[in-house]
């Protein structure tokens, strides 16, 4: 229900209400595949925070009466059916509701909703055979032997191979996505809050506005227009002390706080990793849950491990919408078509169903992967995830260091009123750079004395 009504939220009106019924009716049955698919990519977030918090449940209630249900068949049939569902939303759900909205038919067939519906499988079994050649041909070039002697044993070896692919690529993905995303909450949370300014009177910035809004309303002759818009010095005036001055910074120390436990997570893995073979990522059958806690601290150490897992989770996604390669995918509030729905939800979904893998190999968590999530042919290589923990320490490190630097350097070259002096320096290749800007320095001695001002103010 949750993810049809964000769906909805998102989707083209103008798309299901149209006067042709055929167009109206596939695009309905698309758009509730969209949602079968969306739901699928939340379960699989919530795959591992589920089953942590399901293991300390049992070990602080261990002789429970209504907790008997909860046991470790339940979480590994929980595991065996999301693997299932994303890899078929994956391989034919999504392709067949892309085929399905764009499909017409036949040639010299009946029209209608089936004649659609026909060609939609025909095009999927196309793909699929494409797909299926693609793969015997990878598997024959790395395992000829085993290429040739298991051509018909597509089950047990080539949809595992192809589900294998798809969730290294989704792993890659996120190790691109994460470390950039991890950067940009900084920026997303800082214009959702109200900022505190260093050394600004808000009355003062309030009247300098409103003075400039009313000398451009007058020159431009839109002054109704101007004035609806919000100001950010207003929002400012009423928001109150503790919000303005507290709830920022409590929301920035959380951010950096929850980043920096990565990165030192990250870290103790790679050292367990040299020292340790059962730092490896592998498969397990039984979870035996409510024998040990996941974590060396208990359940506050299970706690922080959910919390961890969910915040990559998002961080990912921000670093995907705010990437330029993905940035045209962004849906926008009734204005986003069909296909690109269909194209964030798959997008989605490759996220969703490698953030298992993910978090396990980055050593997140101690919770091995059950069911088919822990058959991946790579997750036995060292040198894969060796370099792979590396790569996202690395770039996570580089990211936050260089967000948190020029952040300060910002707030402080702002607060100490230099930012005219920097931005002449930065002009000053123009001809017209004179002209254009105003030098507050004339003279040398006060130009060296705000330089060494400027210097001072970073230790």
């Amino acid at each position: 229900m949750v993810s049809y009504l964000i769906l909805t939220h998102f989707k083209k009106t103008a798309e299901f209400v149209t006067e042709d019924v055929e167009d109206a009716t596939v695009n309905k049955i698309a758009l509730w595949l969209c949602t079968f698919t969306l739901s699928v990519a939340v379960c699989a977030v919530l795959l591992l925070p589920i089953s942590i918090l399901s293991n300390e449940v049992l070990l602080t209630f261990p002789q429970s009466y209504y907790m008997q249900w909860l046991n470790g068949s339940l979480i590994h049939g929980l595991w065996n059916l999301v693997f299932l569902f994303s890899n078929l939303s994956l391989v034919f759900l999504m392709p067949f509701a892309y085929f399905f909205t764009e499909s017409e038919g036949f040639v010299g067939s009946k029209k209608g909703v089936m004649a659609r519906v026909y060609e939609a499988v025909v095009l999927l079994l196309l793909l699929a055979l494409l797909v299926l050649g693609i793969v015997w041909v990878a598997s024959a070039l790395l395992h000829d032997n085993i290429a040739r002697k298991s051509l018909y044993d597509l089950w047990e070896y080539y949809l595992p191979y192809l589900y294998s692919g798809i969730s290294l690529f989704g792993v890659l993905l996120l190790l691109l996505c994460t470390p950039f995303g991890l950067s940009r909450m900084f920026s997303v949370t800082g214009s959702l809050l109200v900022k505190p300014r260093l050394l600004e009177d808000v009355e003062d910035a309030l009247s300098c506005t409103t003075f400039e809004e009313d000398s451009l309303s007058r020159k431009l002759n839109c002054k109704r227009a101007t004035m609806n818009k919000p100001l950010p010095v207003k929002t400012r005036r009423k928001a109150s002390p503790w919000q303005r001055n507290l709830g920022y910074p409590l929301a920035m120390l959380m951010l950096l706080a929850l980043t920096v436990m990565c990165v030192l997570m990250v870290c103790f893995n790679v050292l367990e990793l040299l020292l340790d073979e059962t730092a490896m990522p592998r498969g397990m059958e039984d979870p035996h849950l409510g024998m040990a806690s996941f974590s060396m601290f208990g359940s506050l150490g299970a706690a922080v491990q959910v919390v961890l897992i969910l915040y990559l989770m998002v961080s990912s996604v921000v670093g995907f919408y705010s990437s330029p390669f993905f940035t045209s995918l962004l849906p926008r509030a009734q204005d986003t078509n069909l296909t690109q729905i269909i194209a964030n939800c798959v997008s989605l979904l490759i996220l969703s169903s490698a953030l298992p893998v993910f978090s396990r190999t980055l050593g997140i968590t101690r919770f091995d992967l059950l069911g088919d999530f822990g058959r991946y042919n790579w997750l036995g290589n060292f040198y894969i995830v060796f370099l792979y923990n590396m790569l996202f320490a690395g770039l996570t490190s580089a990211s936050l260091i260089k967000t948190v630097t020029w952040a300060v350097q910002r707030e402080l070259i702002r607060a100490f009123g230099q930012s005219t002096l920097i931005f002449d320096f930065q002009s000053s290749d123009s001809p017209t750079a004179h002209t254009q800007t105003r030098n507050p320095f004339p003279h040398s001695k006060d130009r060296i004395s705000a330089l060494w001002q400027l210097c001072c103010a970073f230790p």
